[in-house]
């Protein structure tokens, strides 16, 4: 969570710039508040996926790579947001116009609610699983009343009675105790490796189930998630540099290390066994997996005072507090109702729109704010296009990946969109 930040509650409103003197992050918030975004069980889950595909080198090279590349993006937007003071909707009003930025912007409150139910039940089969293996609990109302256990942390969060203390709380004592935990289990992982032979496994190859731009896709996903979000926290930043070194140092360290605690888990793991009861029957587990789940609130709240601040483009009548609220509510209707495996293709399929949507914002902002106006054609058509090529990568090229190529065109196409712009209003 973010740390001592104007409070979420009295949040300006999306359309406006934070004035200079309300700017408060400094680079260790930024680093702070990224850093815990970046850690979550769901990041070591995916993290599994990469085994057996690739050998154990090939995975550290993706890791590191695409951490790197989008926690690079992330910081790219960071700045952008900082230096103007502007939310991640403004950016995109500005990028794409404000009329038609209605639409992104309206697909990135749906895209926040159902990552934020998401986030609910992965803190529910979290739950779940410890109550299972630590008290032999298995009825079928442990899910519910752990779903709404932690819906009802949330709510109190998002009604902003409790944000500045868990915001101190978090960044002045949760945060060493989340990195303790995650120097234990990697400890305790690490010594599994050395019993069974590291240098076996280290050597051992993949299974060529996965390629390695897939891959890197794969670990590209996670940052590339948080862009639609990064500048509503990285607008109370005091300077964008710092804010932008902030946010890309502390996500992609956060980054590389749930990732390859993922397959560093998953390769010394009995194959009939998944990874959170793994993650128990390591020494100490149980209180490492605890600090972790609870860090994962973080993540949640994230997406619902970012969906908030997005719903307050579209409505600016709809305050912020009280929008995140019955966001709240919405997501954990939805956590009880829908399975992980209706949720998840959803969520994929909608971050085919944000990530050739941010490249155009970056490629459009990066050389600074273009006029404001209701429809700006060009970038409109550049979006449209980059999610055609993000769709057609799934079938024409699976195993390269999507994201990528998709990026790469967006940014290309925006950027010589923006130099003739620059040209032109040179000449005139």
């Amino acid at each position: 969570m973010a740390v001592h930040t104007p409070s979420a509650d009295a949040a300006h409103a999306s359309h406006t710039s934070v004035p200079a003197q309300e700017r408060v992050f400094s680079f260790g918030d930024s680093l702070a508040l990224w850093f815990s975004l970046g850690v979550g069980l769901l990041v070591m889950q995916v993290g599994a996926y990469l085994r057996p595909g690739l050998s154990l080198p090939q995975a550290a090279g993706a890791i590191a790579l695409g951490s790197l590349l989008g926690a690079g993006l992330l910081a790219w937007v960071a700045g952008i947001g900082s230096r103007h003071g502007l939310s991640s909707s403004a950016l995109i009003g500005r990028t794409l116009g404000q009329r038609f930025a209605m639409l992104p912007v309206a697909l990135n409150v749906v895209q926040l609610l159902g990552w934020t139910a998401f986030e609910l039940v992965v803190m529910r089969d979290g739950t779940r699983t410890i109550v299972d293996q630590v008290f032999g609990v298995r009825g079928t109302w442990v899910p519910v009343a752990a779903t709404l256990a932690w819906g009802g942390l949330l709510l109190v969060l998002a009604s902003g009675r409790m944000i500045g203390l868990v915001r101190r709380f978090v960044s002045r004592a949760a945060m060493p105790l989340i990195i303790a935990s995650l120097m234990w289990l990697t400890y305790q992982f690490g010594l599994k490796a050395w019993h069974l032979g590291f240098d076996a496994l280290w050597a051992r190859p993949g299974d060529g189930s996965m390629s390695l731009l897939a891959a890197v896709d794969l670990v590209v996903a996670m940052p590339v998630s948080w862009l639609p979000l990064v500048a509503d926290y990285a607008r109370y930043g005091r300077h964008a540099g710092a804010t932008a070194r902030g946010t890309w140092i502390g996500y992609a360290a956060a980054n590389i290390w749930c990732y390859a605690l993922g397959v560093l888990v998953i390769s010394v793991s009995p194959g009939e066994i998944d990874m959170l009861s793994t993650l128990l029957l390591a020494q100490g587990g149980l209180i490492a997996l605890g600090f972790i789940l609870v860090d994962e609130v973080d993540n949640a709240y994230g997406d619902v005072h970012s969906g908030a601040v997005s719903t307050n483009f579209l409505r600016a009548n709809w305050t912020i507090r009280r929008t995140g609220m019955t966001l709240v509510v919405l997501a954990t209707a939805a956590a009880l109702a829908l399975p992980m495996h209706a949720l998840e293709p959803f969520l994929l399929t909608l971050s085919s729109v944000f990530v050739p949507l941010f490249g155009v914002v970056i490629a459009q902002l990066a050389p600074g704010l273009p006029p404001k106006g209701d429809w700006r054609w060009g970038p409109m058509a550049v979006w449209l296009l980059g999610i055609g090529i993000f769709q057609l990568g799934t079938v024409w090229w699976p195993n390269e990946g999507s994201a990528l190529p998709s990026l790469a065109f967006t940014l290309a196409a925006a950027g010589v969109l923006r130099w003739r712009e620059a040209q032109l209003q040179k000449s005139c």
